[in-house]
């Protein structure tokens, strides 16, 4: 059980930067920001969950068994993350490429305290054994004073190396090209590391320079321990609100413009381009296939179609598709019938899972897997983990990939500028010094 208890605040903006500096102290943290997007889906503000490693009272769950468990009897909030690779334990898959990060597949934990900001309000969420610590948490929060100046460099100069260079990455699209034309596949997501070793970053103050870059509506910060992931995320993998469920696959990217003209001008070439239009509506297709495994008959409808959406750095093309389920079905039985998410794999799914892994150098881990969080009422949110930064404190490995969606009408030298240009703000952020 939980203890609640809300207060009024004047300044939600600057009230999210004294939380996140108050929480430093915490070996676990998930913080979910939704950067005051107008969300028809969205639940909050942001959410701040929060444990210490010594928190007998507050579980960590490593396995989908124990996930299941947790959601039928404890109904509690649960937080955390799938990795892409939990593919192989859900489909007939195998990943033996190489991983520079050893990130745990899963990884999920109730935390001792969550607090959540929406509106002009903040409501503290913590469980009883820490409950009397509501007042004196929120106190501090209230009272702590922001640095005038952040600490912005890094303890050594971030060099970013490539996992695959133009030369391979053209022999490795054009071999995805001749899967399409052979007719193994419609579409696959392609994806390559950029990576940094031996390297010390400071994992907050770059989170938040990533989010002030990019501003998107599933942002998120993670740290276990060391392990952290850093995201500026634009895509909702999966929501589900009582007996709806909300998909939001994203395929089509176009760079702003220099000025409002040239602006204008690329998200209309975006909204009529045949190709990346042709890339959004198998993905679709594909969402729809997946959920409908559960789905009410005839519940299943496509509410927006390549719809283009602009953020700070690009312009995305994002459909928006939602299905009823019957009211005992098991959350986590939804992310089994739908997971990974169709936006970063390809259609049809597995095949095009076997041919990615084949051509990609790296495990991607984390990198296109979801963060989010399971509510007591069974109702969850998972972003897509795409646009992020990982990072292995232990072993000094930072990590960020990007991938683009090979078609039959693929240019591969456009696919690798758009693999570029998604790259843009990572890179920028470690690069600075």
């Amino acid at each position: 059980m939980r203890k609640h208890r809300s207060f009024p605040i004047s300044s939600p903006s600057t009230l999210k930067d004294k939380l996140l500096e108050w929480s430093k102290t915490y070996e676990k943290i998930v913080w979910l920001d939704s950067n005051e997007h107008k969300d028809n889906y969205g639940s909050f503000d942001a959410l701040l969950a929060i444990s210490r490693q010594t928190d007998e009272f507050s579980s960590t769950l490593k396995n989908t068994d124990e996930i299941y468990e947790f959601i039928d009897k404890r109904q509690d909030w649960l937080f955390g993350y799938l990795s892409y690779d939990l593919k192989n334990e859900m489909e007939d898959l195998v990943s033996n490429n190489f991983d520079g990060l050893g990130f745990p597949e899963i990884e999920f934990f109730q935390p001792s305290k969550l607090i959540r900001i929406k509106g002009k309000e903040i409501s503290f969420l913590y469980l009883e054994k820490c409950a009397d610590e509501i007042e004196n948490d929120h106190s501090e929060i209230e009272k702590l004073i922001l640095p005038k100046k952040e600490k912005t460099e890094f303890l050594q100069s971030v060099h970013i190396k490539m996992r695959i260079h133009k030369d391979a990455y053209f022999e490795k699209a054009n071999k995805c090209l001749q899967h399409i034309h052979r007719g193994d596949i419609y579409e696959a997501n392609f994806c390559q590391e950029f990576y940094s070793e031996s390297t010390k970053i400071n994992p907050l103050t770059t989170y938040k320079r990533l989010n002030s870059i990019s501003a998107p509506p599933f942002a998120a910060f993670f740290r276990n321990g060391d392990n952290y992931l850093l995201s500026a995320s634009p895509e909702r993998y999966l929501k589900k609100i009582d007996q709806t469920v909300i998909s939001q696959p994203i395929k089509g990217t176009a760079q702003r413009g220099a000025d409002k003209t040239e602006d204008e001008q690329f998200r209309i070439q975006l909204a009529n381009d045949e190709k990346e239009r042709a890339e959004n509506i198998m993905i679709t297709d594909l969402v729809r296939n997946d959920l409908s495994k559960s789905a009410l008959r005839g519940s299943v409808q496509v509410k927006e179609l390549c719809e283009v959406h602009t953020f700070r750095q690009v312009h995305q093309m994002i459909s928006t598709v939602v299905s009823t389920v019957p009211k005992d079905k098991n959350p986590f039985e939804l992310i089994r019938e739908t997971f990974p998410m169709g936006s970063m794999t390809g259609a049809p799914k597995i095949s095009a899972m076997k041919i990615i892994e084949e051509l990609e150098e790296t495990k991607r881990g984390l990198y296109s897997g979801a963060v989010g969080y399971f509510d007591p009422n069974g109702n969850f949110d998972f972003n897509v983990v795409i646009r992020s930064i990982l990072y292995n404190a232990s072993s000094k490995y930072v990590s960020f990939s990007v991938g683009s969606a090979i078609t039959a009408k693929s240019d591969p030298e456009k696919e690798y500028q758009e693999c570029l240009l998604k790259a843009k703000a990572m890179r920028s952020v470690l690069e600075q010094s």
